[in-house]
């Protein structure tokens, strides 16, 4: 699924061709994602103006001049392209093709999502901050206000793992099992050890960790382990800069530590980690 980098890396590549832009003409495939799409979806938002487009966890935001947010989730495999006029023209619609929607300037904005689990909702404007998808999520983690303490404060008391806790969307937000993994590398903090334990110093490295993993991944488009690409259609190569996700078996990355990475799993999830740098 789609993490916090590269939903802001769709962000970043929508700006510049749909802010400012009038959606002319909205193309709805199908009655369905996820969930149903909003009544009268495609009648609602054609001819609106895009006003901005903000990121909230892994949602985006699409700010509407009617007063309307139009709330997108990748899902699993759901990608945003963009098509010019030329390259529509020679592109003809994807069967996967869910929602097509085309600028005043001819730019196409493509959502396609093989699986389906994504999801595209309208609300008002004031009604987002306190909707059921967003009401109980924890602090942006790329936050100038979200620091060691802030993380300290969040997790105090708690006896669940710190790599799940990290997972929780109501500790923090954004942060999958890739950026958990390779955060707690950094900070060489184990996977395992129990949350309500990193504190002071300890969760200071942690949230600097996740912030440098974050931010790197954004810088390099995010990762693209299978689904993921750019608005632009380029890949993310993030996934060459990995340091233990997915890497059981190699040399652990940290000089002279000659282990080499585990897998264990929590929660259902597999974890990559080096028992001897992280503690």
């Amino acid at each position: 699924m789609p993490e916090l980098p590269e939903v802001e890396t769709v962000r970043r590549g929508l700006l510049p061709k749909l802010v400012g832009r009038r959606l002319v003409r909205v193309v709805q495939r199908r009655r369905d994602l996820r969930v149903p799409l909003p009544h009268r979806f495609a009648q609602r938002v054609e001819g609106r103006q895009v006003l901005g487009i903000d990121r909230r966890a892994k949602y985006l935001l699409i700010r509407l001049d009617d007063g309307e947010t139009l709330i997108a989730h990748l899902g699993m495999s759901g990608r945003m392209t963009l098509h010019d006029a030329a390259s529509a023209a020679d592109h003809p619609f994807d069967r996967h093709d869910h929602v097509v929607f085309e600028t005043d300037q001819g730019w196409q904005v493509r959502f396609n999502d093989a699986r389906r689990f994504g999801l595209m909702l309208l609300e008002r404007d004031a009604a987002v901050p306190g909707h059921k998808l967003f009401r109980d999520l924890g602090p942006e983690p790329l936050d100038e206000s979200f620091d060691g303490a802030a993380l300290a404060e969040r997790l105090a008391g708690r006896r669940t793992p710190i790599k799940a806790a990290l997972l929780d969307q109501k500790t923090l937000v954004g942060v999958g099992n890739i950026y958990a993994c390779e955060a707690l590398f950094l900070a060489g903090i184990s996977p395992r050890r129990s949350a309500h334990t990193v504190q002071g110093e300890r969760a200071e490295r942690l949230v600097a960790a996740i912030k440098k993993v974050l931010l790197r991944s954004i810088d390099d488009g995010g990762s693209t382990l299978r689904d993921h690409v750019q608005p632009g259609g380029e890949l993310g190569y993030f996934q060459t800069r990995f340091n233990v996700y997915d890497r059981v078996g190699a040399l652990c990355p940290t000089r002279d530590c000659g282990r080499t990475v585990r897998r264990l799993v929590q929660s259902g999830r597999s974890t990559f980690y080096c028992s001897h740098c992280q503690r």
